[in-house]
């Protein structure tokens, strides 16, 4: 019987697992199709590692360059009263499919926030992986960090700073465009997402990994932004995520300088602006993408996730020394994004775009279908079963 996606605003509320397969299987056959990339890392430990970006990164690893992964998510199994989480279904899926290429795959499922979570990881590089890895991927996309030692939930804000925010939003249920206003964040909305978003987790974790010796000479650690052109800055980069993605890279410069004796970088990766379970929460941000999809299709420059990570491992990463940065030491994966074609011909269409010709102006279908993808549903699928 065909599963039916049931979504809530931006949320899907359920997953179809044999999807879930389907769509890790199409990213890791898209991978081994791809030439041996120029970097080839042998022991990765991923911190989010269950959709999006992280789950690219895993598989761009372990499919094109044969690396062994551990991968740190917090997903929900199935149970009596839900189907469980689609990361879930993912994390299966690789794990079954490096199984079967015989490479080591290891699923820690949890908090990775959490001491229990951390040591875990910890004993499991040192049963699995000889007490060493050469690549660690920062790729958390919560908007909630719990305090262990205080018990309480912080929680980021997507807002402006400094002046309100008014501008048109995407409500997926309904398939509809409508005005959003949000109101500047206060100084506590701007620290608590710089603490949730921010980069002294990512951090934290390089500290625990130097302390127990467990990183490899010529060892790497990435963490992953987004910038955007002038016309999402007055949201994103002028707002609380952009004091987050601020705080990302300082902490970079940091770890970079922590990783010298093992002869390592930490880098922050600026990727392009894509479909994912956290960006669909960015009010604002779906007229951009649609938009940007249209664009980028139609000049043949359109990137998915995995599309994204083969390239940044066969031209931005090298095997030993600094990777291909920019003049503030950031991967530039949203180049071909900021390319000036690309963005006066997206600035044109958003011009033109209202709340009844969207639909058929920009990309909806690409951004609908890339959604339902992440959750396991595919158009295919929903058409020849209604």
């Amino acid at each position: 019987m065909a599963i039916e996606p049931i979504i809530k605003g931006v949320i899907a509320r359920n997953c179809d697992p044999e999807g879930c397969s389907k769509a890790v299987l199409k990213q890791i056959n898209f991978v081994k199709e791809q030439p041996t990339p120029a970097y080839t890392p042998k022991r990765v430990l991923i911190i989010g590692a269950s959709s999006g970006f992280g789950l690219a990164t895993r598989i761009a690893a372990a499919f094109g360059a044969g690396a062994d992964t551990i991968g740190v998510s917090f997903e929900r199994s199935p149970s009596e009263t839900g189907c469980g989480t689609a990361g879930w279904y993912n994390n299966l899926a690789f794990c079954e499919t490096a199984g079967k290429d015989e490479l080591i795959a290891h699923n820690i499922v949890g908090d990775a926030f959490s001491p229990a979570i951390r040591q875990h990881v910890v004993n499991t590089i040192k049963e699995r992986f000889e007490g060493k890895v050469d690549l660690v991927v920062y790729s958390l996309a919560t908007g909630i960090r719990p305090d262990h030692q205080t018990g309480e939930l912080v929680r980021s804000a997507i807002k402006p700073t400094g002046q309100k925010y008014q501008g048109m939003t995407l409500d997926l249920e309904h398939e509809t465009l409508h005005p959003v206003t949000l109101e500047p964040a206060s100084q506590k909305e701007i620290n608590d997402t710089v603490k949730v978003m921010g980069g002294e987790d990512w951090h934290e974790w390089i500290n625990l990994l130097a302390d127990k010796k467990l990183l490899a000479k010529d060892v790497k650690t990435l963490a992953y932004s987004y910038i955007g052109p002038e016309i999402t800055h007055e949201l994103y980069h002028q707002g609380t995520l952009g004091f987050a993605k601020q705080d990302l890279q300082r902490h970079a410069a940091k770890i970079n300088d922590l990783l010298k004796p093992f002869s390592g970088e930490a880098r922050v990766a600026v990727c392009k602006a894509l479909v994912t379970k956290a960006s669909v929460f960015i009010p604002g941000f779906g007229p951009y993408i649609m938009a940007l999809y249209k664009v980028m299709k139609e000049l043949n420059l359109h990137e998915g996730c995995i599309e994204q990570m083969q390239r940044m491992f066969s031209e931005k990463l090298k095997p030993f020394g600094n990777s291909v940065v920019d003049s503030e030491n950031l991967i530039r994966m949203d180049d071909w994004e900021l390319k000036p074609e690309v963005q006066n011909n997206v600035r044109q269409l958003l011009e033109q775009m209202t709340e009844d010709n969207f639909k058929s102006l920009l990309d909806f279908d690409g951004l609908k279908s890339e959604f339902l993808e992440l959750n396991g549903f595919f158009r295919e699928t929903l058409s020849s079963s209604r």
